[in-house]
């Protein structure tokens, strides 16, 4: 009730001001004239009002008609620029789909179309490169990468990257190198290059090269310390087998790439039994049996490792029965480790105690069915005249390899 009441108030109030505006219209015309050259218009004050109104309403119109019809031409010609960028946005769209879903020539199709009509291409340009490269179009991939260089020169680093990797997967390591190491020197703290220089030199076994590159990798915690822990220690056994095959390959058997290498280590890693175990292994090879059993025996005595104790079974030291007395030491607080049962049966064969060997081998077995330990026991059981229960082991230690093989398809009969 109160709105219509409302309502009604201001048509009343509206009425009496059109009202008052007509008597006043009726009242007082006024006078217009405007006169120049042979030009003459003259009328009443609100008629030329109304004309104006009605010029002004006329263009209004005009232009809402012209934007109306440009609107328009936009969305049916084909080349207008709405349409140019509605198939920019349908081809980086469909590019990256393509992409994702390896089919690479219309993935290069699409992504050089949104690379060209994109002010920020890079990653088109990356895609298609990418494609390229897959459809094996390296060079064409090479020039989409400079195309994007010379569009977005700041992305020198991302672009440098991609060049790398797809260098290296076409089988162009030498290439890859180079661009890593120039992005390298002027990234130095860049995680992703550390990585990528990482698996490149993996990939080639350069393990000199990866020796230079762990510092830097520590430093900038360019991997999960966990991670970055089990590459040192892969790292450098390999960078000490390697040693080792340079002494073998330099005519006469020398120590001294070898031992240079370890020195390289820390004195916390020279402790690590995965590398003393390496660098023990590599001076067994080169005839260094003495200076591999000492090496063993001391990281032994500074922390008990189940593949050094192994090792030292096999390893001749200056003096047979010390060595013995010495790894009977270890059995007091590891009298059921099987790995050292056998080293002790090994070094009782070294100090001709044929009873004695047999019994560590057989309590070794006790403890574990090892193929090694069978074909101990089997050998020594063998000149001792027990050729039966010598055959027996020995068909054991085959059994217990054979669960190690591949399974593979065999005759289902014996082939004479």
């Amino acid at each position: 009730m109160k709105r219509a009441l409302k309502i009604l108030l201001v048509l009343l109030v509206i009425g009496a001001a059109i009202t008052l505006v007509a008597a006043a219209v009726a009242q007082h015309k006024g006078y217009v004239l405007i006169a120049f050259k042979g030009f003459r218009y003259e009328s009443t004050l609100w008629a030329t009002l109304a004309l104006l109104a009605a010029i002004w309403l006329l263009y209004r119109g005009l232009r809402l008609v012209l934007a109306l019809l440009l609107a328009s031409g936009g969305v049916v010609n084909p080349w207008s620029r709405r349409n140019n960028r509605r198939r920019a946005r349908l081809a980086s769209e469909q590019g990256l789909l393509d992409l994702a879903e390896g089919r690479w020539a219309r993935a290069l199709r699409h992504l050089r179309r949104a690379a060209d009509a994109d002010p920020q291409p890079l990653m088109y340009y990356l895609g298609a490169a990418r494609a390229a490269h897959n459809l094996g179009l390296h060079e064409e991939s090479d020039q989409l990468l400079e195309l994007a260089l010379e569009r977005q020169p700041k992305a020198e680093l991302a672009i440098a990257l991609t060049h790398a990797e797809l260098q290296q997967e076409r089988g162009e390591v030498d290439g890859a190198l180079e661009t890593l190491k120039l992005m390298h020197e002027r990234h130095p703290r860049h995680h992703q290059v550390l990585r990528q220089l990482l698996a490149l030199h993996e990939s080639r076994g350069d393990w000199s090269a990866l020796v230079g590159l762990l510092p830097d990798l520590r430093k900038e915690k360019a991997l999960p310390e966990a991670q970055l822990a089990e590459l040192e220690l892969r790292v450098w056994s390999a960078r000490l087998h390697q040693a080792g095959e340079e002494g073998l390959n330099k005519g006469e058997i020398a120590l001294q790439p070898l031992t240079q290498a370890w020195q390289q280590l820390s004195s916390s890693q020279r402790n690590e039994p995965r590398l003393v175990l390496a660098f023990a292994e590599q001076l067994r090879r080169l005839g260094a049996q003495e200076e591999a059993e000492e090496a063993v025996r001391n990281a032994i005595k500074r922390s008990y490792d189940s593949a050094l104790v192994r090792l030292y079974g096999l390893l001749r030291g200056r003096d047979a029965a010390r060595q013995l007395q010495t790894a009977e030491g270890w059995l007091k607080e590891h009298p059921s480790e099987s790995a050292l049962l056998l080293t002790l049966g090994r070094l009782c064969l070294r100090n001709q105690l044929w009873g004695k060997a047999r019994e560590y081998f057989e309590s070794s077995l006790s403890f574990k069915r090892d193929p090694e330990t069978c074909a101990e026991l089997a050998r020594l059981l063998s000149q001792m005249g027990e050729v039966e229960r010598s055959n027996q082991l020995f068909q054991e230690g085959l059994g217990l390899l054979d669960q190690r093989l591949p399974v593979l398809p065999l005759p289902t009969e014996r082939i004479a």
